[in-house]
């Protein structure tokens, strides 16, 4: 009989549960680009929900619960930087989207959604604030922009931000749930695409259509969660959730009505219909639906020279499909889908690409984790 002392035993362990630990920390998938690598490269984020790269190449990251942290390259978090007003973290809300300004280098400008608590409910905010050299604190911390009317309801708040070319905000904000035929009203602010400038007043060029807050872009909105610019047009493309069925993609024009509550490929939670059917002179079509839904969340599209096959392709994470979704797109078109890391077991909730050219991933999680997705070696 062969004896094995304790040393060994120990180290056998310690080599298996190294073994065990990578397997888990890098798990592998089919592509049409070639098998992808998925590493961790933090945790312990709670319910994280936006992400942006600051130049120096740390992580800037919202928590849902209220709290900014930064990510260093090792997968440190940093305290909760300070400065933050108070949120509703009820539900769906609490901090939420995140954008640096374009010119955060020289100004060193962050803008972020949150659920501002209010005398009768709440209601999508957005503030700014200027982050301080050592990364600690928000300064001159300011409101400029407030989603009305206040709505008692905890679902539904939009919350991406995207600067376009000419250095306007776009702001997505949800219809509140309890309040969906309000997305038909363009004289408020719920269920619609708001752009706004940068101290929050309305840009020169928004539509001027009677009746419409000077905010207001776009009309017909359910709950946007995902937004990007195309990289060839600029224009903004939106990715949205529907009720069981119906999430869409849409590029929102000025002026112009998306149909929810009207018009919708989906029906009600019960299986009742919502609406007058799937089409209406004078209401847009998407791009591209669901049905039955996956719940979209964050989008971003992908100009990196890493997988050059996928220029221009539109990635979109799935919370309730808990898989990574791209979109190949040809001008206003979306020409295919391919579905990816299907069995991850996560909920996507944002998708950003990073300066080396990887996509990077929010999950939705007690635990929440920033994923990275590379080519496997």
């Amino acid at each position: 009989m062969r004896l094995v002392s304790v040393g060994q035993v120990f180290a056998a362990g310690m080599l298996a549960a190294l073994i065990a630990d990578t397997a888990a920390a890098q798990q592998r998938f089919p592509s049409s680009a070639g098998e992808l690598a998925v590493e961790t490269v933090a945790s312990g984020l709670e319910h994280p929900w936006g992400l942006a790269f600051l130049p120096d190449g740390r992580k800037l990251v919202t928590e849902r619960p209220g709290r900014l942290r930064i990510v260093d390259a090792e997968g440190k978090l940093s305290r909760p930087i300070t400065g933050v007003p108070s949120v509703v973290a009820r539900g769906q809300g609490g901090l939420l989207g995140l954008a640096l300004d374009p010119a955060f280098a020289q100004n060193r400008l962050v803008y972020f959604s949150f659920v501002e608590p209010r005398s009768g409910g709440s209601g999508t905010s957005v503030g700014r604030g200027r982050l301080n050299e050592q990364g600690t604190a928000l300064t001159q911390v300011e409101v400029i922009f407030r989603q009305m009317p206040s709505i008692n309801s905890n679902m539904h708040f939009g919350s991406r931000l995207v600067f376009d070319r000419t250095g306007a905000l776009f702001v997505t904000v949800g219809d509140r749930y309890s309040q969906r035929n309000q997305a038909q009203n363009p004289a408020n602010h719920l269920g619609k695409v708001i752009r706004i400038r940068p101290d929050g007043g309305a840009p020169a060029d928004n539509p001027k259509k009677q009746g419409w807050a000077p905010e207001i872009w776009s009309i017909g909105h359910r709950n946007v969660q995902g937004a990007a610019l195309h990289p060839e047009t600029g224009r903004l493309w939106t990715a949205e959730h529907g009720a069981r069925g119906g999430d869409e993609i849409n590029t929102p024009k000025a002026g112009l009505n998306y149909g929810w509550p009207v018009i919708t490929y989906g029906v009600d939670y019960s299986g009742a219909k919502i609406g007058e059917g799937t089409a209406k002179p004078g209401m847009e079509q998407p791009l591209f639906y669901w049905d039955p839904s996956i719940a979209p969340s964050g989008a971003a599209f992908y100009t990196g020279p890493v997988w050059p096959a996928w220029k221009n392709s539109l990635f979109v994470g799935a919370l309730a499909g808990q898989m990574l979704v791209r979109l190949s797109t040809q001008g206003e078109t979306v020409t295919g889908e391919e579905r990816l890391l299907t069995t991850i077991g996560e909920r996507i909730r944002d998708v950003v690409q990073g300066p080396d050219g990887f996509l990077y991933l929010l999950t939705d999680d007690d635990n929440g984790k920033i994923l990275r997705v590379r080519p496997a070696k």
